[in-house]
């Protein structure tokens, strides 16, 4: 049976958004266009936090490691995005598509334990301003930074090792553009209740301790800004957070619509469409998020 199963599912089809026509090519430059400004605007902003010595504060810091992580998943997620625009579908080998999930799922781990360590910095810096340099030093962030890459990289093995050890059926087309796990999922005709538990009991540390955290989080700075007596030293601390508050909706937002909404109340087109905004779309506009209105790297830029 064993045998079987490795034969049958040793190539996955994926057949991306079907019955495009003659939206092929303008969709493919499109996204050949969002992929190379992503890197491009990344790739600046890890140089620039490197480079710049205004830029050495532990939030430029966490910024970096952020533009690091999008980088990762629009470089996995992208190119096969690519191909399936072009070709109507993409074959992988099914050891690539393993390959890809875990490197997708490593950046979305380590986005959500980073998005809280960065929300823990804005309430140190508003709320304990005072004791921001010793609390917040370097050696800290460092270490922060350390365990949510370990536990990026570490977690995803674990669901993997599950997913191998799993009976398919002689299905191998997954409709989407890359190889998620729901959509993977489907492949299987065994049991896949213990891979499910495994997935949501990974969740609970990583996804939702991390969100009530920003949520305590932001609770604490609102109460301490509605403190503040001066219109405009709540405007400038409104302004320290507000960016980070953008990209924390937009990525928890889809998130919750796509694997925490039930899957009967949404089609496979507006789940592939979601899954563009925060493969594609998120990690191009977080560093216009961050930069656009920041004084510190636009004088680092020029």
């Amino acid at each position: 049976m064993n045998e079987k199963n490795q034969t049958l599912v040793s190539e996955i089809v994926l057949l991306g958004f079907q019955n495009l026509h003659y939206f092929k090519i303008p969709l493919f430059s499109l996204f050949l266009l969002i992929y190379i400004m992503t890197v491009w605007e990344n790739v600046l902003i890890i140089v620039l936090v490197s480079s710049s010595r205004n830029l050495q504060s532990p939030m430029y810091f966490f910024l970096q490691q952020l533009s690091l992580s999008d980088l990762l998943e629009s470089t996995d997620i992208v190119p096969t995005l690519l191909q399936t625009v072009l070709n109507n579908r993409a074959t992988m080998s099914f050891c690539g598509c393993l390959i890809q999930l875990y490197f997708w799922g490593s950046s979305e781990i380590f986005e959500c334990l980073l998005l809280a360590v960065m929300s823990y910095d804005r309430y140190v810096a508003i709320c304990i301003p005072l004791r921001y340099s010793s609390i917040m030093s370097r050696r800290v962030c460092v270490e922060l930074i350390l365990m949510a890459w370990a536990l990026a990289f570490g977690l995803p093995v674990i669901t993997l090792n599950l997913v191998g050890t799993q009976q398919f059926c002689d299905r191998k087309n997954i409709d989407h553009f890359f190889c998620d796990f729901l959509p993977l999922l489907q492949l299987f005709c065994s049991d896949t209740s213990s891979v499910e538990y495994e997935v949501i009991f990974q969740m609970v540390p990583v996804v939702f301790i991390p969100f009530v955290l920003i949520i305590v989080s932001y609770v604490c700075i609102a109460h301490a800004i509605l403190k503040i007596v001066s219109n405009t030293g709540r405007q400038k601390a409104f302004f320290t957070c507000s960016s980070h508050l953008v990209v924390v909706s937009l990525f928890y937002g889809t998130l919750i619509a796509i694997y925490v909404a039930p899957p009967g109340k949404q089609s496979q087109t507006i789940s592939k469409v979601l899954s563009l905004l925060y493969t594609v779309v998120i990690p191009l506009v977080n560093p216009l998020i961050y930069s656009l209105r920041n004084a510190d790297i636009k004088e680092a830029f020029k």
